[in-house]
């Protein structure tokens, strides 16, 4: 089984989305990075299902979650069926078919109602791969569930191996986890243009909690979310959330100009308008 690296989870309590203008406070979430010993993924494998069904697992924030493996053209095996399926359905259709099979490895899914957390994805030993695991619960509220994919998404694209060089032996960019950042990848450009100018800034890999509240406190115009200032991802992540989930904007705001960012990349623009398009109905458009 592949080690995985990292964890990404995302807890979105409220979700504000104002034609026009960007809100501080579009989400409440908690993020969790963590290197998994002994070459195993999160969860204790329960059952290893029998052609037809999935196999089941324990996760500990969801309890019992089926696991399917993604096939290259996006789909499940075994084939998912009720919410899962649905949900399942609704991500590839935010991504596309060849997104979802060439960068998804797994997908995994609970239903716990009284679980915080929403969604989260891990990556696997080889970092062009991750796993998604949603909690159903979240189908109840399809905008907040439009929200979790696509923040969850991403963090797929914004640490894929090409945005990273693992090997380095110095580094002029910054440095985490997954390598150092390579001088044309999102990150680093996100990071020049909103994170460079402060004076002192949370660790790029910060997950305490109180730690990101402070920066917030004293930053509060510049992020669309209090959690978008855990960490450089996380602020990345809400802030293309945004993106893809706001009519428009305006570009002097701080929180503004950082929606305005992804508009400098033809790509960006293209998946939001494929996202948007996906999740018309869940978004009311």
């Amino acid at each position: 089984m592949r080690r995985s690296l990292v964890i990404v989870s995302i807890v979105l309590a409220a979700l504000l989305v104002v034609t026009g203008a960007v809100a501080a406070g579009i989400g409440i979430a908690t993020t969790l990075y963590a290197a998994v010993a002994g070459g195993e993924e999160p969860g204790e494998r329960q059952t290893s299902g029998d052609g037809d069904a999935p196999a089941l697992e324990d996760d500990a924030d969801f309890g019992t979650v089926e696991v399917y493996d993604v096939l290259e053209d996006g789909t499940l095996s075994p084939a998912a069926s009720g919410t899962a399926g649905e949900v399942w359905a609704l991500f590839v259709g935010l991504v596309g078919e060849d997104a979802a099979g060439s960068s998804i490895l797994q997908f995994k899914a609970g239903d716990a109602p009284d679980s915080d957390t929403l969604a989260y994805v891990y990556q696997d030993r080889d970092p062009q791969y991750w796993t998604l695991v949603i909690n159903l619960a979240t189908a109840d509220d399809p905008e907040l569930l439009v929200a979790t994919l696509v923040h969850e998404y991403a963090h797929v694209f914004s640490y894929a191996p090409a945005e990273f060089d693992a090997k380095a032996v110095s580094c002029p960019t910054f440095e985490v986890v997954e390598g150092c950042a390579e001088p044309d990848s999102y990150l680093w450009a996100f990071y020049d243009a909103f994170w460079s100018g402060y004076a002192e800034h949370p660790d790029l890999e910060n997950v305490d909690a109180d730690i990101a509240y402070e920066f917030y406190l004293a930053n509060e115009e510049d992020f669309v979310s209090d959690y978008a200032a855990t960490n450089i991802g996380e602020d990345f992540a809400e802030s293309f959330m945004t993106f893809v989930l706001e009519e428009s904007w305006s570009a002097v705001s701080t929180t503004g100009a950082k929606l305005e960012f992804f508009t400098d990349y033809p790509e960006l623009v293209a998946l939001r308008e494929q996202m948007r398009a996906a999740a018309a109905d869940e978004l009311g458009l």
